[in-house]
C-alpha cells in the first residue's frame, strides 16, 4: 500500500480522510509544514516516505479574503507550486482539493458545471484558488484536482469551523427567526462521503481535473429548512437575497457542479445531499 503525506489532516475533510485512507497515513498540520516554503515543503516531504501527498490546506475565510488578498494568495495559490514542483521532480502523486467558487462570472449558466467549462471566479478566494489548481494542473503530470463545495463534518463542530450545519443548529437553538440566502444554487457536501470519493479516486491513474459533490442542488436557504426538519427544530426561516445579506465577497449564483466524470472513475455516484445530511446528523453525537 502507498504512504500518503496529508497536508491539513487537522481539517474538516483531512480528518475524515485519515479514516477513509487505508494505507499508511503521515498526517501533517500547518505547525509541520509550510506550505508556502518551497525549502520547508522539500524538507518536510522528502523525510515523509510518500508517494501520494494530498493538500487539503486553503485559506477558506471568503470574506476576509477581500480585505487580506495576500493571505488568501499565499496558501491558495503559491503554496501549490511549490507542492507540484516537488511531486513532479520526484514522481509523486499530488491530490489537490479546490472549490465551487472557481465559477460565478456566467450568471445565465443554470446546468451543472463540468469539468471543461470556462471557469471565472467573482472573488479574492476564488481567483487564488483558480491559480493554486491551475498550477497543479500544469505543473505535476500525475494529479488529482478535485473541485468540491460546501463541506461540512464531524471536525468542524466548534464556532468558525466553517460547516453550515452546526452552524445553523447552533442559531437555531439561540433565536426564533432566521434569515438565510435563497438566490445561491449549489451542493453542500459531507466531508465523510467525500474522502470516501478521493480514497477511491486514488486507487486509479486516471489523473485529471474533477468535480466532487453530493448528489442533487439546493440553496442554502432549503438546506438550512432541511437540517431544522431532520432535527425536529421549530423556527422561522426568512429567505433573503445575496444582496440583503450584504456579505463582503460575492459568491456564484449558480456552482452546481457536474460529477459524471467521478462517478465513472470510481464506479458509483456520491449519494444525494439530503441522504448525506441525514447521516451526518444520525452519528453527530455519536
Amino acid at each position: 500500500m502507498p504512504r500518503i503525506a496529508l497536508i491539513g489532516a487537522d481539517g474538516q475533510l483531512g480528518t475524515d480522510l485519515q479514516s477513509a485512507l487505508a494505507c499508511e497515513v503521515v498526517a501533517l498540520m500547518h505547525k509541520d509544514i509550510e506550505v508556502t516554503d518551497a525549502n520547508n515543503v522539500a524538507e518536510v516531504l522528502s523525510t515523509s516516505g510518500c508517494e501520494i501527498v494530498i493538500n487539503t490546506s486553503a485559506y477558506n475565510q471568503v470574506d476576509k479574503a477581500e480585505d487580506d488578498p495576500d493571505a488568501a494568495n499565499a496558501v491558495n495559490a503559491e503554496g501549490p507550486p511549490n507542492l507540484a514542483a516537488y511531486c513532479e521532480s520526484h514522481s509523486l502523486t499530488l491530490l489537490h482539493v479546490s472549490t465551487d467558487y472557481v465559477f460565478g462570472t456566467d450568471e445565465s449558466h443554470d446546468e451543472p458545471y463540468r469539468e471543461t467549462d470556462t471557469p471565472g471566479p467573482v472573488s479574492t478566494y476564488g481567483e487564488s484558488k483558480l491559480a493554486g489548481e491551475q498550477a497543479v494542473l500544469n505543473g505535476c503530470q500525475r494529479h488529482f484536482v478535485v473541485r468540491t463545495c460546501g463541506l461540512y463534518g464531524h471536525a468542524g463542530r466548534n464556532p468558525g469551523r466553517g460547516n453550515f450545519v452546526e452552524t445553523m443548529l447552533r442559531l437555531g437553538a439561540e433565536r426564533d427567526e432566521l434569515a438565510v440566502v435563497h438566490d445561491q444554487l449549489c451542493t453542500p457536501t459531507s466531508t465523510h462521503d467525500l474522502a470516501a470519493a478521493i480514497a477511491a479516486l486514488i486507487e486509479t491513474d486516471a489523473y485529471g481535473l474533477y468535480h466532487a459533490t453530493n448528489a442533487g442542488e439546493t440553496t442554502w436557504f432549503e438546506f438550512a429548512g432541511e437540517i431544522f426538519r431532520q432535527t425536529g427544530c421549530d423556527i422561522a426561516l426568512r429567505s433573503i437575497t445575496s444582496e440583503e445579506f450584504g456579505a463582503k465577497a460575492k459568491r456564484p449564483r449558480y456552482s452546481v457542479l457536474n460529477c459524471d466524470k467521478l462517478a465513472g472513475v470510481i464506479g458509483r455516484p456520491m449519494q444525494h445531499w439530503r441522504d448525506a445530511l441525514a447521516a451526518y446528523l444520525e452519528t453527530r453525537n455519536v
